[in-house]
């Protein structure tokens, strides 16, 4: 049987320190650090915390856990937020994306570009954002769709070294997917998203903004830059 994509939950989370948090000594900020990082990873399988390239934003936290029982989203987010609340003196959350995979409609197998988010290693950088179709786009015939789908999947192949990960958000968040990458090469995935910007089905986005790249660390070497 050809492999199929598990059940999982990803969740992005976004965050600014607040004035507080500058106002702590060093040894108080690296306590602090201890102790969320340690609610943040039990909170969920594994929890990864990454430094945006954007202003107004000074952590991302991508939390992953599969989500094969109907309690697990519920458990999730019961104990993130017992991870963050102790701290919120110090913590503004700016911004949550989040979903859930699932089998593509679209392929037949697994890819080889799709990432694992439970991979003991990643890739350098990461990008991140929210995406919406056309009402047209749903209307359109099923061969139709196809089609499109297997020239955007045909452009994503000569891109190898660049992953993705698609999560479905519908009827859970405003938006219908959360779109995530991995590279290690960043003006390479900016080609790759020129190259798309030419294809038939980019008529049928209604929305893929805003958008958040970031820089990976360990958690800890990301959490340091900030002491």
């Amino acid at each position: 049987m050809p492999e199929e994509t598990p059940r999982t939950l990803n969740h992005f989370a976004l965050f600014a320190f607040k004035e507080a948090y500058w106002a702590l000594g060093a040894e108080a900020r690296s306590e602090f650090h201890r102790n969320w990082l340690a609610g943040l990873r039990a909170a969920a399988q594994t929890a990864h915390v990454y430094q945006p390239t954007e202003s107004g934003v000074d952590l991302i936290v991508w939390s992953a856990l599969t989500a094969d029982d109907k309690n697990d989203p519920a458990r999730f987010f019961e104990c993130h937020a017992k991870a963050n609340n102790p701290y919120r003196q110090y913590l503004q959350p700016v911004r949550s994306l989040w979903g859930f995979t699932r089998p593509s409609q679209y392929t037949k197998t697994r890819s080889t570009q799709e990432i694992d988010p439970f991979a003991e290693t990643r890739k350098r950088y990461l990008v991140i954002y929210p995406f919406v179709k056309t009402t047209d786009w749903y209307l359109m015939s099923r061969d139709a769709r196809q089609g499109m789908m297997n020239e955007h999947i045909r452009l994503g192949k000569q891109y190898e070294d660049i992953t993705q990960l698609l999560l479905y958000s519908f009827g859970v968040q405003d938006q219908e997917f959360v779109v995530v990458y991995e590279m290690d090469d960043l003006p390479r995935f900016s080609d790759l998203v020129n190259e798309l910007r030419s294809t038939d089905g980019r008529r049928y986005t209604l929305r893929d903004t805003p958008l958040h790249a970031a820089i990976y660390h360990s958690a800890e070497e990301t959490l340091a830059l900030w002491k």
